[in-house]
């Protein structure tokens, strides 16, 4: 369950700043929502292997091709002073690899976000929600317990549009990345069933 931290010291609202200067280096998922400071329990055993999975291919297909870097959670993205996220994925393409010092400063060029049961509307509303609004050019929700990929791209108005919803066999495509696909089955699976 995500718990607000209450403001250190009565000192205001957290910006990234202040979290810096005031918190441990921890690998505890932690964002900054508008002031906020949430604290997300340590994802699950099959949340972190399909991760690392689509973080593998992504690598491997971007590593090839010389387009920039890829990175996995935790790592700190800000959008804003008062707005930090950690996505599970991402890509920053070679031409924006300067924003990504101690932190990544501003927005991904693509974000890989994985369903938890009991953080959808993070994903799929508030995340995606603010994701589009700083730029991300396409985001990706992948949802292990309705066993399907959406893939959103960043349209000319700036608003995110489906390129598609993928189950099954079928593959997951990339608008951004033209070439870049996976197949839905083989990121889902799950080797803990028994």
């Amino acid at each position: 369950m995500n718990a607000a931290l209450p403001t250190a010291n009565g000192q205001g609202p957290w910006t990234y700043a202040k979290a810096c200067a005031e918190l441990p280096e921890t690998n505890q998922p932690t964002e900054i929502w508008n002031g906020h400071l949430i604290m997300a329990p340590v994802p699950f055993p099959i949340h972190q292997i399909i991760s690392s999975r689509i973080e593998d291919e992504l690598r491997r297909w971007v590593t090839r091709r010389h387009l920039g870097i890829v990175l996995d959670s935790p790592v700190d993205v800000v959008l804003a002073p008062k707005l930090v996220l950690q996505p599970d994925v991402l890509f920053m393409s070679k031409d924006r690899m300067h924003l990504i010092k101690k932190h990544v400063q501003g927005a991904p060029d693509l974000v890989v976000e994985i369903v938890s049961s009991d953080r959808r509307k993070r994903d799929y509303k508030d995340k995606k929600d603010q994701y589009e609004a700083h730029g991300v050019r396409e985001y990706w929700i992948v949802d292990p317990g309705n066993e399907h990929v959406e893939v959103w791209s960043l349209n000319e108005e700036s608003f995110f549009e489906l390129v598609g919803k993928f189950t099954g066999k079928q593959q997951a495509v990339s608008r951004l990345l033209p070439g870049f696909k996976v197949r839905v089955d083989r990121i889902l699976e799950n080797p803990l069933r028994g």
